[in-house]
């Protein structure tokens, strides 16, 4: 296995998709080291969002530093997803603060968020079925777009230079993700994978700051697997896109995440890097319903199958 793209863990937990991709998202070794984490940008603290008598989440705090992939896991019910929420706007905690940028956040709405620059994929897909492709990732350039519904209709003019100024950046977005094949094509005859393809797509094309991933490889074989982790990495190699991802494979989580935060039953039980993680007792009692004790590898890798 290339050296190149292992970032945490060693060749013997890691996956098959992710060994593959190994040899395909880097050029080189010195490509992490030129990488820079920077200042952190979103800072949660203190978070609790409950839904009746329901408690989703219970006084969760964590940060987000400039152009990591930072990975939030844990079992299924944990609250990811509302983590998720929260940050985009969709749900608005009872409790806690919300910084992002130096700038503390007040209830905000899904659109207020993406024209701070956040973008995001969902769990279960979320496209416009009966359009093309590239119908669908022009949806993703509506917060950049200025003219207003008489003059797109007339489409004369400013309004006509402006679609064709986000049309270049669309087809752009296509070439990086290597869909040109597919890009007339309407999105419900695509097969999942693709579709998941595309919908990255789309929040690319809004040139966000960060990006969140609600389970952006669920549902997909290796070989969608190894494709998704390849563009994740570039999308935060070569953009310096801030990444907050989501996602149920271990051994992808382990090897292409900087700090990883785990969830289980609306509480952090863990925080840290993958090395971290992966030796945290309450994570393993979560994942394996161990008791609390010594950490041996065979726990350790059964958490990466």
């Amino acid at each position: 296995m290339s050296p190149t793209m292992k970032r945490h863990v060693t060749e013997e937990v890691l996956p098959p998709a992710c060994a593959t991709t190994a040899n395909l998202a880097v050029a080189d070794g010195a490509a992490q080291a030129r990488r820079s984490i920077g200042e952190v940008v979103l800072d949660l603290q203190n978070i609790s969002l409950s839904f009746g008598g329901v408690k989703a989440l219970s006084d969760i705090s964590f940060d987000v530093r400039e152009h990591e992939i930072r990975a939030i896991i844990g079992p299924n019910g944990a609250g990811k997803s509302s983590m998720i929420n929260v940050i985009n706007g969709v749900y608005h905690p009872q409790q806690g603060s919300i910084v992002f940028r130096g700038e503390r956040r007040h209830s905000m709405q899904p659109s207020m968020v993406a024209r701070q620059g956040i973008a995001r994929t969902f769990q279960n897909i979320a496209l416009f079925k009966g359009m093309s492709v590239l119908d669908n990732i022009m949806t993703g350039r509506n917060t950049r777009m200025h003219s207003g519904l008489l003059a797109n209709a007339i489409w004369w003019g400013r309004a006509r230079n402006e679609e064709m100024q986000h049309r270049r950046k669309v087809e752009q977005v296509i070439d990086f993700l290597e869909i040109e094949h597919i890009r007339k094509t309407p999105v419900g005859r695509l097969p999942y994978g693709l579709q998941k393809r595309v919908e990255l797509a789309r929040a690319l094309a809004a040139e966000p700051s960060m990006l969140l991933l609600d389970e952006p490889m669920a549902g997909m074989n290796v070989e969608e697997k190894q494709d998704m982790c390849r563009f994740i990495l570039d999308v935060n190699e070569q953009f310096g896109t801030t990444i907050v991802l989501i996602e149920h494979d271990m051994g992808v989580v382990m090897d292409i995440s900087d700090r990883v935060v785990v969830l289980d039953y609306g509480r952090k039980i863990g925080d840290g890097t993958p090395e971290e993680v992966m030796a945290n007792a309450d994570v393993i009692k979560a994942y394996l319903g161990t008791s609390h004790g010594t950490t041996n590898p065979e726990q350790t890798d059964a958490i990466l199958l």
